[in-house]
C-alpha cells in the first residue's frame, strides 16, 4: 500500500538530446512509497527518457530529480535484451544484476524464475531464448534485485497469457513502488492507482488519480470542458473585435472604447485554456499485395514438418497445411516452443520443414527489429523496399504513420521502439509482399493503433503467418488455418 513519504520527486525538470528540441519542459511530480504507476504518453515523447533520469542514466538539462530517501535502490527492467548480454549464460546474466558475487546466486535465479514462470538451465546462453523467454529473463533481472522502486518498460510485451497472469499477481503483492510503460490497458487497469500522462505537444507531465479507465475517462470528460470553454471564449473574442471595429469608425469617444474592448478580446486570448492535442493515431492503411503471373497456381507455403521444443529439445513433427495466395495463418503456442525461429526460417526462404515459393517476395515483421539495419537512416530503410522510387509516395505513407521529415532523416537506432514498429509496418506497405510474416506485431504499439493495424491484416489479400499472444487482436483478423505447436 502507498503512503506519504514522497519517494521520487521531480522538480522543474527540463531535458533535450538536442539544443532547443526539449523532449521535457519543466516537469514536476511526485510519487509515493508503494504507488503503482503508469506512465503514459505518444510512442517518441520521452517515457523512457523519465526512466533514464530517474536511474541515474542521464542528468536533467535544468531542474533536479530527487529521491528523497538515502540508499533508495532502483531496478530497470528494460524492453530489449542488449546485445552484449546475449553472449552470456543464465548464471553471468543474473550476475550482473549485483556489485558484489552473489554465492548463493542460483537459489535466487530460481526463486524469481519462479515468479516469471521460466525454467531453463543456467549455463545456457541468453542470446539462444526465444524473444518471448528473453522478456522473462529481462523482467526477471530487475525483479531479482529487489528494488525500492521498480521500473518496468513494457513488460508484457512478447510474454504469453500465462505469463502476463504471473506478472500481474506479482506486481499486485509487490510492496514497493512501481512504475510501468505499457500500452496494455487491461494490465494496467489491474494494479496501478496512479497515472503519468506524458504530454508530446506541451512537454509536461499530468498526474492522475485512479487506473487506466478512470483516467482515459477524466481526460475526455476535462477535453471536452475545456473546448467548451475555448468556444465560449472565441465566439466573446470575435464580437468584441467586431465591435471594436464599429466604435472605431465613428470616432471621437468611440475610439477609446473601441481600444478598451480590443484590449478586453486581447486579454480574453490570453486566458483560453490550453487543450492538449489528443494521440493521434495513424491513418487506415492497405498493404498491396505483390502482382503475380494470371497463371500462377502454387502454393506459397507448403508444410510438410515443424519443429517444436518439448523439454528444452527440439522434436520435428509431421504436418501438412498448404498456405494458399490468400491464406491467413496463425502459430500458437507458449513461449519457447519455437514459434519465433519458425518464422524467422520462414522469413530466409531457408526451412527445411516448408517448401516456399521461389517467386514471392516476403515481408517480415520482427519482434526485436533484427532485421532492421539500426544505423541506416529512417528514409534509406523505406526506400529500399520499393520496386519503384517515389519520393512523393514515400513520404505521404510515411506521414500515415505519423512519420515526419525529422523521424526519417534520423538513424534508426535513435527512434522510440514503437516508432520503429510504425516503421516497419511503413515498410510492409510499401513493398507490396506476397507474403507477410509477422512476429509480435502489437509489441511497443500504441494500443490507439491496434484496431487500425487489425483492419489492415485483415483485409490483406496476400499469404500470411502471424504469431500474437494478444487474443483480443487476432480476434479481429481472418485466421483461415491454425499451427498450435503446443499440441503437435
Amino acid at each position: 500500500m502507498a503512503n506519504d513519504n514522497v519517494i521520487i520527486r521531480f522538480s522543474d525538470v527540463s531535458f533535450g538530446y538536442q539544443e532547443h528540441r526539449p523532449l521535457l519542459d519543466e516537469v514536476s511530480f511526485s510519487v509515493r512509497e508503494g504507488n503503482r504507476i503508469a506512465l503514459m504518453g505518444q510512442n517518441g515523447a520521452g517515457k523512457s527518457t523519465i526512466f533514464k533520469l530517474i536511474t541515474g542514466e542521464i542528468q536533467p538539462t535544468d531542474g533536479r530529480v530527487l529521491m528523497t530517501s538515502n540508499g533508495t535502490s532502483v531496478a530497470l527492467g528494460r524492453q530489449v535484451m542488449p546485445d552484449e548480454a546475449k553472449e552470456l549464460t543464465v548464471r553471468e546474466y543474473f550476475q550482473t544484476a549485483f556489485n558484489e558475487e552473489k554465492y548463493d546466486l542460483d537459489k535466487h535465479i530460481k526463486e524469481v524464475f519462479e515468479v516469471v514462470n521460466l525454467s531453463q538451465p543456467l549455463d545456457k546462453k541468453v542470446g539462444k531464448f526465444s524473444g518471448g523467454q528473453q522478456a522473462r529473463l529481462l523482467l526477471a533481472h530487475a525483479l531479482i534485485q529487489k528494488p525500492d522502486i521498480l521500473l518496468l518498460d513494457e513488460p508484457t510485451n512478447n510474454l504469453d497469457q500465462q505469463g502476463i497472469d504471473h506478472l500481474m499477481t506479482f506486481l499486485m503483492l509487490y510492496e514497493k513502488t512501481v512504475i510501468v510503460i505499457s500500452h496494455d490497458a487491461d494490465f494496467l487497469n489491474a494494479f496501478t492507482d496512479g497515472v503519468l500522462y506524458l504530454d508530446a505537444f506541451t512537454k509536461k507531465i499530468e498526474q492522475y488519480t485512479g487506473n487506466y479507465s478512470d483516467v482515459v475517462e477524466q481526460i475526455k470528460v476535462r477535453i471536452e470542458r475545456e473546448n467548451q470553454l475555448n468556444a465560449r471564449m472565441l465566439l466573446q473574442i470575435k464580437e468584441k473585435r467586431a465591435q471594436s471595429e464599429v466604435f472605431a469608425h465613428k470616432g471621437g469617444k468611440m475610439r477609446g472604447v473601441a481600444k478598451r474592448m480590443r484590449e478586453a478580446a486581447s486579454e480574453a486570448e490570453e486566458n483560453i485554456v490550453e487543450v492538449r492535442e489528443e494521440d493521434r493515431a495513424i491513418r487506415p492503411f492497405k498493404i498491396p499485395t505483390q502482382e503475380f503471373e494470371i497463371t500462377f497456381k502454387g502454393a506459397i507455403i507448403d508444410f510438410n514438418s515443424v519443429v517444436v521444443v518439448k523439454n528444452h529439445e527440439a522434436v520435428e513433427r509431421d504436418i501438412n497445411i498448404i498456405v494458399n495466395r490468400k491464406t491467413h495463418v496463425l502459430v500458437t503456442g507458449p513461449n519457447g516452443i519455437g514459434k519465433s525461429t519458425l518464422l524467422e526460417k520462414l522469413s530466409k526462404g531457408d526451412s527445411d520443414s516448408a517448401e516456399i515459393h521461389p517467386d514471392v517476395r516476403i515481408g517480415y515483421y520482427k519482434q526485436d527489429f533484427g532485421n532492421l539495419n539500426y544505423e541506416q537512416v529512417a528514409y534509406d530503410a523505406l526506400e529500399e523496399v520499393m520496386e519503384d522510387k517515389d519520393e512523393h509516395l514515400l513520404r505521404s505513407s510515411a506521414a500515415g504513420f505519423l512519420l515526419d521529415g525529422k523521424v526519417l532523416a534520423s538513424k534508426i537506432r535513435a527512434l522510440s521502439e514503437g516508432q520503429k514498429g510504425l516503421l516497419s509496418f511503413c515498410r510492409l506497405v510499401l513493398m507490396r509482399p506476397g507474403l507477410l510474416i509477422l512476429d509480435e506485431p502489437t509489441n511497443h504499439i500504441n494500443f490507439r493503433h491496434l484496431p487500425i493495424i487489425s483492419e489492415a491484416l485483415h483485409n490483406y489479400e496476400g499469404a500470411m503467418v502471424l504469431v500474437s499472444h494478444i487474443p483480443s487482436f487476432v480476434e479481429q483478423i481472418r485466421i483461415d488455418e491454425t499451427i498450435d505447436l503446443g499440441r503437435i
